[in-house]
C-alpha cells in the first residue's frame, strides 16, 4: 500500500468543495483527492496551446495533456509524470507552469490501459486495479512514444527533460534508466527502494543504468520514503560513475509537499524546489 500518499490526504471526503472530478484528461481533480484545498494554484493558458491529445503507442490512443508556448518554435521537451491519481488538473497546471517557462510539456496517462485513475476514492483499490498493473516496460514504452510525439508536433526531443511527482518521481528515475536520449531529471519523492509491479527493479537496482544527471527532491518526513533509502541509492550511483545527480532533502517536510491542492502542501520548500527544478534542467541542456 501507498502509506505516503494515503497520509498525505485529508481525512473524509467533500465532492463539493473546491474540487470535481475529471471527466477528460488534464480537467477536474481526482476523486480521491478531494477536497482540494483553498490555496490550490491556476495557471492560466495565456500564449499558450494547452489541452488534451491523444498520442498513438502502436493501435492504442493513450491520453495525455499537452502545454506549449504559442507560435514557439522548436522548444524543448518535458515529460510529466503522473502521481498514482492520473492526470488531473494538478498535473495539467504543472504543465502550463513549465509551458510559461518555454517549454513543450506532455503527461501522458499512463494508466489508462488498465482504467481511469482519476474515478476512484478507494485507494487500496486503485492500486491493486490500476497502479499495479501500469508495469516498467508499458511505461517506459508509452514515454518512448510521448517523445515520438512530441518531436513530430513541434518539439526538439535532443533537448529531453522529464520530472513527476511520488509514483511519477519513480518513473522518472527510471525512464532515465531506460532512454539515452534524457538529458536531465528530476524526481519528486519518488520512492527508490521498493517497485509497483512484481518482477520490476527498484530504483536503486537500477542506478547503474541512470546516467544523466537527475535531481531529488525529498521530505525528510516522509514516511514512506526513508531517507537512509536516498543515501544508499546515492552510493550506488556514485559507485557505478554518475556523481552528477543531487539530492535535496527539506527538514520537517512531509511527501507531497509541491502538491498545493492537498494538506501536504509546504509553501516554502515547494517555492524553492520548483526554482531548483528550473535551474537544473537549463544547468543540463533542457533550455
Amino acid at each position: 500500500m501507498l502509506k505516503d500518499e494515503i497520509d498525505s490526504l485529508a481525512p473524509g471526503r467533500d465532492f463539493s468543495r473546491r474540487g470535481f472530478v475529471q471527466t477528460a484528461v488534464g480537467s477536474g481533480f481526482a476523486a480521491a483527492v478531494l477536497p482540494v484545498t483553498a490555496q490550490a494554484i491556476a495557471t492560466d493558458a495565456k500564449g499558450l496551446e494547452a489541452g488534451p491529445v491523444t498520442i498513438p503507442v502502436g493501435d492504442f490512443a493513450m491520453p495525455a495533456y499537452r502545454a506549449m508556448p504559442a507560435g514557439k518554435t522548436r522548444p524543448p521537451v518535458v515529460l510529466v509524470a503522473c502521481e498514482i491519481f492520473g492526470v488531473h488538473e494538478h498535473i495539467a497546471d504543472v504543465c502550463r507552469r513549465l509551458a510559461k517557462q518555454g517549454y513543450l510539456a506532455v503527461a501522458p496517462d499512463l494508466f489508462a490501459r488498465h482504467g481511469n485513475a482519476s474515478a476512484y476514492t478507494d485507494i487500496p483499490k486503485l492500486i491493486s486495479e490500476v497502479v499495479s498493473k501500469a508495469t516498467d516496460g508499458q511505461v517506459n514504452g508509452d514515454l518512448d512514444a510521448t517523445v515520438a510525439w512530441a518531436a513530430a508536433h513541434g518539439g526538439d526531443t535532443s533537448r529531453l527533460g522529464v520530472t513527476g511527482f511520488c509514483w511519477g518521481g519513480r518513473t522518472t528515475w527510471l525512464y532515465t534508466a531506460h532512454s539515452a536520449a534524457v538529458k536531465a531529471a528530476v524526481a519528486w519523492y519518488g520512492p527508490v527502494a521498493r517497485a509497483y509491479h512484481p518482477g520490476d527493479k527498484t530504483v536503486i537496482e537500477l542506478a547503474a543504468s541512470i546516467h544523466a544527471p537527475v535531481l531529488g527532491l525529498y521530505g525528510a518526513a516522509d514516511g514512506g520514503i526513508p531517507v537512509d533509502t536516498l543515501t544508499q541509492l546515492e552510493a550506488a550511483l556514485k559507485s557505478s560513475g554518475n556523481a552528477a545527480c543531487e539530492f535535496v532533502v527539506y527538514p520537517d517536510t512531509p511527501h507531497a509537499f509541491f502538491a498545493d491542492y492537498r494538506p501536504s502542501y509546504r509553501p516554502a520548500a515547494a517555492e524553492d524546489a520548483w526554482g531548483r527544478c528550473l535551474s537544473w534542467f537549463k544547468k543540463n541542456g533542457v533550455a
